[in-house]
């Protein structure tokens, strides 16, 4: 079995690592170039991102991912300014129920991306956009580039993210929904507030602030183990530039507005002006923030839809369930489940439509129902 890969991102590489260790051949094509675009700073990893990255993932690659993560997140913090003082006046356990996060840890997301990559030089393609696929009369897939170079294989997966390139060929009428919805997102080094109380008032847990009308939410990421050393011991194939300059940091986002905002640095100052209201330590933390992390999003959504027939072309992650907050997730699991599915029909336990099918199955019983009542919310 050859299986073809769209999208270098989360899902997609670790869907290669798992389908490398079934011994399936696997080739990942990524649009970007290898520094590519910036997909984020963190992440919260819950059980079934974290269950997905220990199955498909080498053991070290596994152990370095779980030892530069943050302290066990299990409840959400509110905070607000009580008499000048920021202060905690509610909690809500991370249970995962009624739209609530599940337990998990904190992530620097570029250090988990460039784990993933670590060992996959052989496999992974940067700069090859994708265009479109055919499918043959043998039942194996024809994929074309945008500089004319084509591949055949027997599966071919778009872990393309939200505007995924395969879904709009394969599935044209799943389309994202704009819900409306903005946020900008930014990172703080934690040692800019380190004398603000604030670390110690949050600890490791997620805290949504609500001071008169502007909500902020934020969170410290403190690395268990510092990247460098861990490297070290557990992955010293991993690029030193992964770690290198690597701190502990605070994550924090504000309700955003629908104009385009350009630069960082325009979203950064933008960012400034709407925490103007807040705790004299949320505007310190948005103040001193690196400008460059700092980016505007568009929260959109994929609604359910009716179920497709099985083909040698299927989908994960963004590319056709958008979960806003825990996508990372869906998409990692996504990718362990595909990887099994396909493992399954090489070693000739499933034909292989039936595979893909009942990967789809499940895919949709069990990504589209959180994801629906999250963006009704």
């Amino acid at each position: 079995m050859r299986v073809i890969v769209i999208g270098a991102g989360l899902g997609g590489l670790t869907l290669a690592h798992g389908l490398r260790r079934a011994g399936i051949d696997v080739a990942v094509y990524e649009r970007d170039g290898a520094r590519g675009r910036p997909q984020g700073v963190s992440l919260h990893v819950d059980d079934r991102g974290a269950a997905a990255l220990r199955a498909c993932l080498p053991p070290a690659h596994a152990a370095m991912a779980e030892a530069t993560m943050g302290g066990p997140r299990e409840q959400t913090l509110t905070l607000s300014d009580v008499e000048g003082e920021l202060t905690v006046v509610g909690t809500r356990p991370s249970d995962g129920s009624a739209g609530r996060a599940r337990p998990g840890r904190q992530v620097h997301r570029p250090l988990l991306r460039a784990v993933l990559l670590t060992g996959l030089d052989d496999v992974v393609r940067f700069g090859a956009e994708f265009t479109r696929f055919e499918r043959r009369a043998d039942g194996t897939v024809r994929v074309f580039f945008a500089d004319g170079a084509a591949v055949t294989g027997d599966v071919l997966v778009g872990a393309d993210g939200a505007g995924s390139a395969v879904r709009r060929r394969y599935l044209p009428d799943v389309r994202v929904a704009d819900t409306g919805r903005r946020m900008i997102m930014g990172a703080t080094p934690l040692r800019a507030v380190a004398g603000t109380g604030l670390p110690a008032l949050v600890g490791d847990n997620p805290a949504v602030a609500r001071v008169g009308g502007t909500m902020m939410a934020l969170g410290v990421l403190r690395f268990t183990r510092r990247p460098v050393a861990a490297r070290e011991e557990l992955l010293p194939a991993l690029s030193s530039r992964a770690v290198v300059d690597t701190e502990d940091y605070v994550m924090w986002a504000l309700p955003g507005t629908p104009e385009r905002l350009g630069s960082p640095a325009t979203v950064w100052r933008r960012a400034q002006d709407l925490a103007a209201g807040l705790h004299p330590t949320l505007r310190l933390i948005v103040a001193e923030a690196w400008p460059d992390l700092t980016a505007a999003l568009r929260i959109g959504t994929i609604p359910p839809m009716p179920a497709w027939p099985a083909s040698p072309v299927t989908v994960i992650g963004d590319a056709i369930h958008l979960a806003p907050g825990f996508g990372a997730n869906l998409a990692m699991r996504d990718a362990h489940r595909l990887g099994e599915a396909l493992a399954e029909a090489d070693r000739g336990r499933l034909d292989l439509l039936g595979a893909i099918g009942a990967y789809e199955d499940t895919m949709r019983r069990t990504s589209f129902t959180p994801v629906a009542a999250k963006a009704s919310a």
